[in-house]
């Protein structure tokens, strides 16, 4: 069984710029780690109160596969409504049933978000080159949820929330507005001499807000539905870039690890 002392406490709270981890169950605090609590008014958590990962993944956050199918009933024209044995030069698959104009505004910003999924992408590779596992891993994450956005504009569904390191939308939110507070740096903005995957990671920033705006401009906000596909896209695409400049902010705070050298 686990005991916590005050100084462990401490170490984690950092004054508040850290973050106390969700503790297992079964763990026991000193005499003075209890005291530490009341003092600042924390209730310890435990595993059992962090949220079901299951629950907060959903099925979104796992490896590609390839997105065409070609099963199912003939797609038919989205112009003149009719079935298509063979699909135009100028037209392509718009969802399960229907071909549409290249040049569909939906057609445009899917071609942008899978953009932004191949940069997602490219930057983990890079961060994996620089032997940074840990930025990797988060940013497969993010582009499993970039492939949740497609599959929701693909199907006018809504899209899944987004968790990122045990981290809700929210929490991701809070980090990304208040730096300080969570981690004990300002704002920042990439510059000339900051090491180059900061700057993978801030072109990917850009990238997901130039996205967002494509997404009100596909799907205009009516200001009545705020739950409506393109309310939920735009929405998604906000917190994804919110997720890229929190990771911004954890590697320009040192709280993504190095691969050691063994």
């Amino acid at each position: 069984m686990t005991i916590i002392t005050e100084s462990e406490l401490r170490e984690m709270w950092q004054n508040g710029r850290g973050q106390l981890p969700h503790f297992p169950l079964g763990t026991r605090f000193s005499v003075s780690a209890q005291d530490f609590f009341k003092s600042h008014q924390i209730k310890p958590l435990f595993d059992e109160d962090a949220p079901d990962k299951t629950i907060q993944n959903g099925t979104w956050d796992k490896p590609g596969i390839f997105p065409v199918v070609l099963t199912g009933p003939i797609p038919i024209c989205s112009e003149c409504g009719q079935p298509m044995q063979v699909k135009p030069e100028h037209m392509t698959q718009i969802d399960a049933g229907h071909f549409a104009s290249k040049t569909s505004p939906r057609l445009i910003l899917r071609g942008r978000i899978d953009s932004l999924h191949a940069v997602l992408m490219l930057t983990a590779s890079t961060a994996r080159q620089f032997e940074l596992p840990e930025l990797a891993k988060n940013l497969d994450t993010l582009a499993a949820y970039c492939r949740e956005i497609m599959s929701a504009e693909y199907n006018r569904r809504p899209v899944a929330p987004l968790f990122m390191m045990g981290k809700s939308e929210q929490d991701l939110h809070d980090i990304s507005h208040w730096p300080e507070r969570h981690l004990g740096i300002t704002h920042i903005a990439a510059g000339t001499y900051d090491h180059q995957i900061l700057h993978w990671l801030n072109l990917l920033r850009t990238q997901c807000r130039e996205v967002e705006v494509i997404v009100l401009q596909t799907f205009p906000p009516d200001g009545i539905d705020p739950d409506s596909v393109g309310a939920g896209l735009a929405r998604a695409l906000n917190r994804l870039s919110s997720a890229v400049y929190v990771l911004e902010l954890y590697f320009q705070a040192g709280k993504l690890s190095w691969k050691k050298s063994g």
